[in-house]
């Protein structure tokens, strides 16, 4: 299941695509228009700040603003970097793997089914870019 806090970026991100052209967008709009407290949103543009995928200016005329091409971002990088693991267990993930407690990979049917839900998952998510959200 996506987080709250996925959700939140990934609906501020598509906010922030559609209004790409019109220069940088305030947290009170985005949070306004998208329904998203402006405490959870500050931490989670600030996330994406640090990630490089946003950059921000102050004063007038300020706000937030793409730092990368929303067409290069995919899907998935965005929920790594805000929820972290995409895989279920932690036995079958890719980029944040441990070893499941009392578990035998070899020989675990969960194990191998829940590779194919990942793989499958990961097949859409990793080709869809930021772009794609446009609302």
């Amino acid at each position: 299941m996506l987080s709250k806090k996925s959700q939140y970026a990934l609906r501020a991100l598509s906010y922030l695509v559609a209004k790409q052209e019109e220069g940088p967008v305030l947290i009170s709009e985005i949070a306004e228009k998208k329904k998203i407290p402006i405490k959870f949103l500050e931490n989670i543009l600030l996330e994406l700040k640090k990630a490089e995928i946003l950059d921000s200016k102050k004063g007038k005329g300020g706000g937030y603003f793409f730092n990368a091409n929303p067409k290069e971002i995919s899907l998935a990088r965005i929920i790594r970097l805000v929820n972290g693991p995409i895989a279920m267990l932690p036995c079958v993930s890719l980029n944040f793997y441990e070893n499941c407690i009392n578990c035998n990979e070899k020989h675990c049917a969960l194990h191998d089914v829940l590779i194919e839900a990942r793989d499958a998952t990961l097949a859409v998510l990793e080709k869809k870019s930021l772009l794609d959200l446009k609302d």
